[in-house]
């Protein structure tokens, strides 16, 4: 099922390509060799770059479950591979997957970049497009397509990960209980910009944690 949604919502999100830069969402790194999941996020990023469906590309991760910093390993690999380092960005202040989304997204707006699409795995794909629906934050999906995945040369290039490991390291599982990071992952605790916030409802819910628009007046 979420590789039929994905196939569909990749056909519609390539009738408006390019894209000025797509989103990739982090995973652990272990320090050793890369993941299942490295591989399809980080090669599915390299084919859309490679095809000119996206001109750069924002890795997105802090360390959560490991001492590395995910969003820069995922860029070592994404260069190592062929995407040139100037076209590569990392964000990394998320810890949660919807923070992953919201963060890049401001990223990309600072950076200039104007068409921003996500490019991850089917299934993170559809619960991450629920999220940006229902704030309306107008990012398009670029999901990974398996039978195009099944054709690529998925191989691991070798890269050099010690820069990214972050000093005086506490995993993410001892700083929040499973209920805390489950809050996380609804996106609780991220800090908006109120500008993004298009309902008042919204604007009033979340006013202690909003950066409020510039000149902007609070709301009785």
């Amino acid at each position: 099922m979420f590789y039929r949604s994905a196939e569909k919502a990749y056909q519609k999100g390539l009738k408006v390509q390019p894209y000025d830069v797509i989103i990739v969402p982090g995973f652990p790194y272990q320090g050793k060799e890369w993941d299942m999941v490295h591989k399809m996020r980080i090669h599915w990023a390299y084919y859309l770059y490679k095809k000119g469906i996206a001109k750069n590309v924002i890795f997105s991760g802090s360390a959560v479950a490991t001492p590395y910093i995910e969003s820069r390993v995922m860029a070592y690999y994404a260069e190592s591979l062929g995407i040139p380092a100037k076209n590569i960005f990392t964000e990394e202040k998320a810890q949660h997957s919807t923070e992953n989304v919201y963060y890049s997204y401001r990223l990309a707006k600072d950076l200039g970049f104007k068409k921003i699409a996500l490019a991850t795995d089917p299934f993170q794909s559809s619960y991450m497009g629920k999220f940006m629906r229902k704030f309306e934050i107008p990012v398009a999906l670029l999901p990974t397509v398996i039978d195009t995945l099944k054709i690529l040369d998925l191989y691991e290039p070798k890269i050099d990960a010690s820069p990214a490991m972050l000093k005086d390291f506490v995993k993410l599982s001892a700083r929040e209980n499973f209920f805390q990071r489950f809050k996380g992952t609804m996106g609780k605790y991220i800090i908006w910009h109120e500008e993004d916030l298009k309902k008042k409802k919204y604007r009033r819910r979340f006013k202690d944690r909003m950066i409020p628009a510039p000149g902007s007046s609070k709301e009785p």
